[in-house]
């Protein structure tokens, strides 16, 4: 049966699936939208806390760091309750929406984005720092060209960070409701329909998402060599 559900699996692919290829594209729509907005609020975040000394740095740096294994469904609930009608953001109603998965997803994503952001920066502040001062640039002026000069190193960083929220289950599935055809991802739709018993639907979409998670390996390999080749 198992090997029946496979090749049925391998059909549902080569022909593209409506219902498999919407709740792929989905998946790539929410992923990728959350990985952006991390980046956007998580790198300028990872540099600034490299750059700017503060009090109660430390307990920035320490947080950061312990976010970076936030359960998914702690992260879940948080924004269950903060999109709840009884929750201070319940009257846009967002939740059970796209945009819900995607704030969940944000809410995982940019502790790593910022964290490792942080610890690249970093380290270049300090390689830096003498051309930095001998020129008279202030950290705010430095800050992009960190971010800049880190470019490869934060790319393989985005990867990291595409990875966890394309692979999330529990949040997703908490602030989504995975309803069909307008919240149901990959790893929400592959919960449901093994527990449906529909195991070829369920194994197309975890082939999918196997390679999705190989690609993104490979990605970060790449850019990872291709760093390293250029810094000698």
């Amino acid at each position: 049966m198992e090997n029946n559900a496979f090749y049925v699996a391998l059909s549902l692919l080569i022909n593209f699936d409506a219902a498999l290829f919407q709740i792929v594209m989905l998946s790539l729509q929410v992923s990728l939208m959350a990985v952006l907005i991390a980046a956007v609020l998580g790198f300028p975040l990872g540099a600034a806390v490299a750059l700017w000394r503060f009090p109660g740095r430390g307990g920035v740096i320490i947080l950061l760091n312990g976010l970076m294994g936030l359960p998914p469904v702690v992260a879940g609930l948080m924004v269950y309750l903060l999109l709840s009608r009884a929750g201070p953001l319940g009257e846009f109603g967002f939740l059970f929406t796209p945009g819900a998965m995607v704030i969940a997803q944000v809410v995982l994503v940019l502790p790593i984005l910022a964290a490792l952001s942080r610890q690249k920066v970093e380290e270049m502040l300090g390689e830096y720092r003498e051309q930095f001062v001998s020129l008279g640039m202030s950290r705010a002026r430095m800050m992009p060209t960190l971010l800049w000069d880190a470019r490869f190193a934060l790319l393989t960083v985005l990867l990291a960070g595409f990875g966890r929220a394309s692979a999330e289950v529990g949040a997703v599935m908490m602030v989504g409701g995975n309803i069909d055809g307008v919240t149901r991802v990959m790893t929400t739709a592959i919960v449901l329909e093994t527990g449906k018993g529909n195991l070829p639907l369920a194994l197309g979409l975890g082939i999918v998402l196997l390679t999705l998670v190989m690609l993104i390996n490979a990605g970060a390999y790449m850019v990872g060599e291709l760093t390293r080749r250029r810094t000698g």
